[in-house]
């Protein structure tokens, strides 16, 4: 008779853990195959992102008064609120009826514009990214024709001017010379509206991106902007007197700085009072190392505020703009004691975190110091370039956006539109 193997025994002991093991094993491949399901994944990033396509989503209807909806879908997933900001979405509007003019002889983006009586003067702007113009178009509001073409000088900047009138002479400050995102200049020169020449002014005392700029007093006043990284806002403010086209100091003085740095604002002169009206903190900047200076996004803040500067060379605060704005240079006329504002651009998208347009028209009112939309343009439109006549807002040329569904910004335009405009007191 054979002798028993010890090895062939089992206690009762180690069958039982060896049960107790094999079923952990199986919960633990079961839990990893759950936990890597779509199920789960979506449910995690759904709470990462504060955010679910199943939760209520609260719209404001006033942001002045801060009305709000609450507008919610059928299912009920119990998951954190997000408030989106109303800033991005279009404002309601009176419709307006616009009549489509004569386009610009050539398209322009971050150009600039003068209006002195009948003729609206265009200057720069890109026409690519990678091509910049360096003439001047005129349109003449009276019959409604371009002509008159010439040059500016090779060494006036191309894009992000500063620029003002005295009803003859045009004064034109710094501004980035070139395509991309090349570097500011320092020069400034003065146009001879009648005679087409034009005349060297002192340098700014640094370069400066889109300053506001105006004439107050009898003085030019160059004010913030971006700095020589295209990016930094600038709070500095000087002066030059100026007469007829002549600078009377050979350097410029520093004056009371602006509150808030940053380029793209209106700058106004009414009533012997200096305003400047939205604007941003931020810009596009040239990518480090890049030999054609090749544009870079950085972060971009856009702010609705409006400041003036009064008797005692003091800035004060105005009523804000209905929605943040800017690329708003040369997009404003001024009617019955009233600022119209054209475009621009606003607070980014907060999901897609593209730049979004602006296609409302708004009216301040410096009477009761009021903001008001007035009106929609044909499509929403930034650094569009406005003029005013015979009872007809006019605009031209900038970056419009992709569509009526997508405030994106898209194609370089030269187009002209005007619509009948009539302001409530």
């Amino acid at each position: 008779m054979g002798r028993p193997s010890a090895g062939k025994h089992t206690s009762p002991a180690r069958v039982v853990l060896a049960i107790f093991m094999l079923i952990l094993g199986f919960a633990l491949v079961a839990d990893f195959l759950w936990a890597s399901s779509s199920k789960f994944t979506s449910s995690y990033l759904n709470v990462a992102t504060n955010w679910s396509p199943h939760t209520s989503v609260i719209l404001p209807i006033n942001p002045q008064k801060g009305e709000t909806v609450e507008v919610k879908n059928e299912k009920k997933d119990v998951v954190p609120k997000r408030v989106l900001p109303a800033t991005f979405q279009d404002l309601p509007a009176p419709e307006l009826k616009w009549e489509k003019m004569a386009a610009a002889p050539v398209p322009r983006l971050d150009g600039a514009a003068i209006q002195i009586k009948n003729l609206l003067y265009v200057f720069a702007g890109y026409g690519t990214i990678d091509f910049v113009h360096s003439h001047v178009d005129i349109y003449n509001f009276t019959d409604n024709t371009w002509g008159g073409r010439f040059d500016m000088p090779k060494e006036m900047a191309h894009s992000h001017l500063g620029m003002v009138t005295d009803g003859r002479y045009i004064y034109v400050v710094t501004g980035q010379y070139g395509p991309q995102c090349r570097g500011p200049t320092a020069r400034t020169f003065v146009l001879d509206t009648e005679t087409k020449k034009w005349q060297d002014m002192p340098p700014l005392p640094v370069p400066r991106y889109a300053p506001a700029t105006q004439l107050w007093r009898g003085r030019l006043h160059v004010m913030g902007g971006s700095g020589e990284n295209r990016h930094t806002p600038a709070l500095e403010h000087w002066s030059l007197a100026v007469k007829d086209g002549k600078p009377l100091e050979k350097e410029w003085r520093n004056e009371i700085p602006i509150p808030r740095g940053g380029p793209h604002r209106a700058c106004v002169v009414v009533d012997d009072r200096l305003l400047v009206i939205g604007g941003q903190e931020g810009d596009f900047m040239a990518k480090p190392g890049s030999p054609i200076f090749k544009c870079s996004r950085r972060n971009e803040v856009v702010y609705d505020d409006v400041y003036m500067l009064d008797d005692e060379m003091k800035w004060k605060n105005l009523p804000p703009m209905p929605k943040p704005d800017s690329h708003i240079e040369f997009a404003w006329v001024l009617v019955n004691n009233s600022i119209v504002i054209v475009g621009g651009t606003t607070e980014k998208h907060p999901t897609t975190k593209k730049m979004v347009l602006v296609g409302e028209i708004f009216q301040f009112n410096l009477d009761t110091l009021k903001w008001s939309v007035i009106g929609k343009l044909p499509y929403r439109v930034k650094t569009t370039l406005a003029g005013y006549w015979d009872g007809w807002l006019y605009f031209t040329s900038g970056q419009r956006d992709k569509g009526p569904a997508d405030p994106a910004p898209k194609k370089v335009i030269g187009e002209m539109w005007r619509t009948k405009l009539k302001l409530n007191p």
